[in-house]
């Protein structure tokens, strides 16, 4: 069992689906091993028993329509994505005690096609953060380095991932949140088109650019999950799923032999990148262009721009949001008969440093006196940015760039200094802000040291066209393909599988 805890899902699910393997065996081994190597990771708020894993979830594989589905694989859940009779907090202390009534559709469509829910995956608190140091209620540890951060905000999901302790996870990605801890952990982060996967039961953060997203060890795992979960979803308007058989078109990678690449001038000046991200990045074209893929730089002048409009629309759209946790309807319960010191008491108590940060900026850029200044503005900018990524896009197939400037920080090293946390979102807010499909994947790992014989992992960033999902994950594996990167082990992981 200890060699099929490192398994593909897509092997587990072929397993399962053919008796070769017992779901229900499986989840039983991979909590044991979850719990014993979560007190060095700590990348759950909670893993469920067995009943609560199990709780709605079909006891045979789902053969409705043509697509291949997930089956029995473990699923690990951030917990902003309600899991209906399971505590769901979205690591923040104001929503303590919630309990949903319903699964979100994501969960619902997992459990439906046989998936259990392993366990509820630490985060920032409401998705708000880069290192998963702002959870209410301890941070994250980074699976290759437990004093280094895992990224954020899914970095719960990303180490669960990485640790072996969940095959599959969920996250959510509103400017990098699952492609940035996907780099951190040397996973596969894929965040779909905005629209892709239905986020009814996603606790909001930033309405316009939350998206779910999937973490996995494999591109062929994230094509599973994605059809299992891209379904059309009357509880949600801007869902717009299609029928495309993504696994299909994974398996069919060598098509695209012949793509054109783009690689971001402005996301990949060498003077911004960790010297091991830098060379990791040119390894990786080098290796496009030995498989025959032409590669180009191009120019995207306006992402220079991109963090600033990121960071007005998101706390505007985090200060809406938010308005509604005031101690009245769920979570914490507002205490004495003074209305307005009520509301202020839970917000207080209720948020931690970094959401009240957000309220404050967005309250701020939304007031009468800045909204024209500072969020139409923005508004206006994040088309610009939309327009001249279709332009880039219409020249090739694809852009590309690092995940992430940096390697891996120290847990406590930037919490303290926020514009320096947010310039760790410099590659990815732009995907956000375009509504465009983007997966980081692993493409290298830095020079080893005394500290990390076999380094610490880098991300390679890939675009595409919005709804083209389907070629960016076969792009995707075609990559993994021609540069011989991919999963690999964190030495702790190893030394927890051979007790």
């Amino acid at each position: 069992m200890k060699d099929l805890i490192s398994s593909t899902a897509a092997k587990l699910t072929e397993m399962f689906g053919r008796g070769a393997l017992s779901p229900t065996e499986f989840l039983k081994a991979q909590t044991e091993f979850a719990r014993r190597a979560e007190p060095n990771v700590r990348a759950f708020i909670r893993i469920l028993d067995e009943n609560e894993a199990r709780l709605g979830v079909a006891d045979r594989p789902d053969d409705s329509g043509a697509r291949r589905k997930l089956f029995g694989v473990p699923i690990a859940v951030k917990d902003n994505l309600n899991t209906k009779a399971v505590e769901t907090t979205a690591a923040s202390r104001i929503l303590k005690g919630y309990v949903p009534p319903y699964d979100a559709t994501v969960v619902r469509l997992l459990k439906e096609a046989g998936n259990p829910v392993i366990g509820k995956a630490n985060l920032d608190e409401f998705g708000m953060g880069s290192s998963t140091e702002n959870s209410a209620f301890f941070p994250t540890r980074n699976p290759w380095d437990p004093r280094l951060v895992p990224g954020g905000s899914s970095g719960g999901s990303a180490a669960a991932v990485a640790s072996l302790q969940a095959p599959v996870a969920l996250g959510s990605d509103t400017g990098g949140s699952v492609r940035l801890p996907a780099a951190f952990c040397g996973i596969v982060g894929f965040k779909p088109t905005y629209g892709m996967l239905s986020r009814y039961g996603l606790i909001a953060f930033a309405s316009s650019m939350d998206q779910v997203g999937v973490l996995a060890r494999s591109t062929s795992d994230v094509a599973l999950a994605m059809n299992t979960m891209s379904a059309p979803d009357p509880l949600d308007s801007t869902c717009q799923a299609g029928e495309t058989d993504l696994f299909a078109a994974v398996q069919d990678f060598a098509r695209l032999r012949g793509a054109k690449v783009g690689v971001v001038k402005e996301l990949s000046r060498p003077e911004g990148l960790d010297a091991p991200v830098c060379a990791n990045l040119n390894a990786s074209i080098d290796a496009m262009r030995r498989a025959g893929i032409d590669v180009r730089e191009v120019s995207v002048p306006l992402c220079d721009l991109a963090l600033e409009c990121y960071y007005i629309i998101n706390t505007a759209e985090a200060s809406s949001n938010l308005a509604r946790y005031d101690g009245v309807k769920y979570g914490m319960r507002m205490e004495g008969a003074d209305l307005a010191q009520g509301y202020i008491d839970v917000r207080t108590r209720g948020f931690g440093a970094e959401v009240k940060r957000r309220i404050l900026l967005g309250t701020y850029v939304l007031s009468a006196g800045y909204f024209e200044a500072y969020y139409n503005r923005a508004r206006t900018v994040r088309r610009a940015i939309k327009e001249q990524l279709d332009a880039a896009l219409a020249e090739v197939d694809f852009l590309v760039s690092p995940t992430s400037p940096t390697l891996p920080f120290g847990l406590g090293e930037r919490i303290d200094d926020p514009i320096k946390m947010y310039l760790g979102d410099i590659c990815t807010v732009v995907v956000n802000l375009a509504g465009m499909p983007g997966i980081s994947l692993p493409n290298g790992m830095s020079p080893p040291d005394s500290e990390h014989p076999k380094g610490l992992p880098t991300g390679l960033q890939i675009i595409a066209r919005r709804f083209d999902d389907a070629r960016i994950l076969a792009f995707a594996r075609f990559y993994e393909e021609i540069s011989g990167h991919g999963y690999v082990v964190p030495p702790m992981v190893e030394e927890e599988l051979a007790k």
